[in-house]
């Protein structure tokens, strides 16, 4: 038989609610966690003495009796389990599970018996109902009736207020049964009277929740906070955990109490109590017991004089007196070096500390949230700002937390953190090209890269891509624009012998190095060139036209099965899921694709080289050469240096231009000249004429002359 026993989706009854959670059975003993609280109920298998099998509302119930008297109920099982829990109970725990099911006659006259803590209303040999004497508030008596008060569970639909007994009168032994039944429930029940002295006090202790002043009064059994407005009584079995968190400042403590069922002010609920301490505070603490009780009841945790911070007196007491451990900040370590990073909730500053198990925010309002229970966390950009980023935290139950304005320094060490401790990060594959450039993103200032800018950046290409992709003559036309490949030369030898465009050329490429942040500016003022791509009418339509990169060739063979597998998605979005897919795709896959776009390269480069030799259009080359027998102004006369239209295109490029003129590359001539009307076509044709006529002997005479 197997050492343990696990079921999920077992309720514990509790108040009347049920609690959902984990249930696991092993040789040591039984655990329960609650799935919304964390809190984990743990029963010895020693303890146990024993175990029932019923019949329930949801099911099959499991109810446990330990010998201090305590009673823990189950329900959620199978009928079918039944033989494997008996068999284990009978194997590990020495017990017998006992079938007994409850009476459903509805009577309301029976017997009442006390077994530990619990009430059992009893018909014949079967039970009515059961009642917790730790759920009962009070127990007030009347002439023949008792009377019992609950305690009230904010979690429960329908709670218990109160429930009345009706006693016979009876003459045994001088005995009023009426004041011996509400003895026995007084002995077992939960009621915080403050009787007797405190074992220590704290004054004018300063709270963040509920605010203001309170005196602390330490009992035995529960917490009593006294202020000038309010009191609050807090048992020690409702402190679900403790946490001692060092501000940011270095110089003060929070002192933080997790309770469930929370403290209640009118319809406010207080589920964190919240004492904030000055770490220079310093007392000298005498319990009010004497030593041998001290060692007795706190077995050296506590010692009957005590001296030391504030802080680490109230925090002593209270674990020794809860018994529960304190939870401190892990390893994290923000970017200025404390545990906690700063940041808004709900339009409140306060501080969010990663711990070892999970997230505390405090203090308004304080959140706490664990590991085990989140779905995913996110990285999202700052709504306002890029100087900072929101870190979100969504619960398997579907509720999100969002914590914004959180310094764009931290986000690595926040990073880092996540990934560790092995969340799901929803945007993972973004914020891991984010985590890349993040030594820049995070040292630098407003004229550094910008990871954000550069994925907009990234995704206006896709876009770009696809538009290029739909319109080949405007995709050769952008492509024209941003990469010449066939005047290149040309182009380059105009910057070379203009010295003023050469060195602004040299300060532009400095400047893009120093300042990376400011290309997105260069790329919105390149937009008028859209203008000079458009209006070029020199460009060949029977060049080859210039091979696809292996992503674009991808995405046009795939980007209809992308829409129909997301149909409704805009351009934007498939152009993003795309990237995804590529991103995300083996190495294996993508060489199929690099092999076409070599393939399609070579194939480009040979039809590129024979175009070049030879492969050009007659009429492009004649337009191409009027083009090049313009003359520089026809106004200024000299016609006669016109007869070489070779040299006369030679000189127009190697000749200097004055520093003052601007510089007109190839393409705006051309565009410009081009674009003339045909007055202009009639002159250049006279100009034609007269460079070819070989000059006439008057000319030539004049001319030696």
């Amino acid at each position: 038989m197997a050492d343990t026993l696990e079921f999920n989706e077992i309720y514990q009854e509790v108040k009347g609610s049920m609690n959902d959670g984990r249930l696991r059975l092993s040789r040591q003993g039984v655990i329960f966690k609650n799935s919304k609280t964390g809190k984990v109920d743990n029963i010895q298998a020693s303890e146990l003495s024993e175990g029932i099998w019923r019949r329930v509302a949801l099911g099959h119930g499991l109810k446990l009796l330990t010998k201090n008297g305590h009673v823990y109920k189950y329900d959620g099982f199978r009928e079918t389990e039944f033989d494997k829990l008996s068999d284990f109970f009978r194997t590990h725990f020495h017990l017998e599970l006992a079938e007994k099911d409850l009476c459903v006659k509805g009577w309301n006259w029976g017997t009442v018996k006390f077994g530990g803590q619990l009430l059992s209303f009893d018909i014949g040999e079967q039970p009515v109902f059961e009642i917790p004497l730790s759920n009962v508030s009070q127990c007030t008596t009347g002439k023949n009736e008792v009377t019992l008060e609950f305690h009230q569970n904010d979690d429960a639909e329908v709670s218990l207020m109160e429930v009345r007994f009706y006693v016979p009168p009876t003459q045994e032994d001088g005995v009023d049964p009426v004041e011996a039944f509400a003895q026995n429930v007084l002995s077992k029940a939960d009621v915080i009277q403050a009787t007797g002295d405190a074992i220590c006090i704290f004054r004018e202790l300063q709270c963040l929740t509920p605010r203001g002043r309170y005196d602390i009064r330490i009992y035995p059994t529960f917490l009593h906070l006294h202020g000038k407005t309010f009191d609050y009584k807090i048992p020690y079995t409702t402190v679900l955990r403790l946490f001692l968190l060092p501000h940011k400042d270095q110089r003060q403590m929070f002192f933080v109490i997790s309770l469930d069922p929370p403290i209640k002010q009118g319809q406010t609920r207080y589920h964190f109590l919240i004492l904030l301490f000055s770490k220079d505070e310093d007392i000298s603490l005498t319990l009010n017991m004497n030593e041998d009780e001290v060692e007795k009841r706190f077995e050296g945790r506590l010692t009957k004089n005590m001296s030391g911070s504030l802080y680490e007196m109230v925090s002593r007491v209270m674990k020794a007196l809860v018994n529960r451990k304190i939870t401190v900040p892990g390893n994290f370590q923000g970017h200025s070096g404390a545990q906690c990073i700063t940041c808004s909730y709900k339009a409140s500053s306060g501080l969010l500390y990663p711990l070892e198990r999970g997230f505390i925010y405090v203090h308004k309002p304080p959140v706490h949230i664990r590991f085990d229970e989140i779905s995913f966390v996110n990285f999202a950009r700052g709504t306002t700002t890029t100087r900072s980023f929101d870190f979100e935290i969504e619960t398997k139950q579907g509720t999100q937390y969002t914590f914004s304005s959180i310094e764009r320094e931290e986000y690595g060490k926040l990073f880092d953190f996540v990934n560790a401790k092995k969340l799901n990060i929803k945007n993972r594959g973004l914020k891991e090209g984010m985590n890349k450039n993040y030594d820049e993103y995070a040292g630098s200032d407003d004229d550094s890269h910008d990871a954000y800018l550069e994925r907009m950046k990234e995704e206006g290409k896709i876009r770009e891509e696809n538009a290029n992709d739909s319109s080949e003559d405007s995709g050769e036309e952008t492509d024209e624009s941003f990469n010449p490949v066939e005047e290149e030369e040309d182009v380059a030898e105009e910057f070379d012998s203009n010295a003023s465009a050469s060195s602004s050329s040299n300060e532009g490429d400095s400047d893009e190095k120093k300042k990376p942040a400011k290309k997105a500016k260069i790329v919105k003022e390149r937009k008028p060139r859209k203008s000079k791509s458009e209006s070029k009418k020199g460009k060949d339509p029977n060049a080859p036209k210039r091979p696809l990169s292996a992503y674009m060739l991808w995405l046009n063979a795939n980007r209809e099965k992308i829409r129909s597998d997301c149909p409704g998605m805009s351009v934007t979005d498939v152009s993003k899921k795309a990237g995804e897919l590529w991103k995300g795709m083996s190495k294996e896959k993508k060489e199929e694709w690099e092999r076409k776009a070599e393939d399609a390269k070579r194939d480009y480069e040979k039809a590129m080289k024979d175009y070049s030799e030879g492969g050009k259009s007659d009429s492009f080359k004649k337009e191409k050469s009027k083009k090049k027998k313009k003359p520089e102004k026809p106004g200024k006369g000299k016609p006669e240096k016109k007869s070489t239209p070779v040299k006369s295109s030679s000189v127009s490029k190697s000749a200097p231009k004055p520093l003052g003129e601007s510089f007109k590359s190839k393409e705006f001539v051309s565009s410009d000249e081009s674009s003339s009307g045909e007055d202009k076509k009639e002159d250049s044709e006279e100009e034609e004429e007269i460079a070819s006529t070989p000059p006439s002997s008057a000319d030539s005479a004049s001319g030696s002359d």
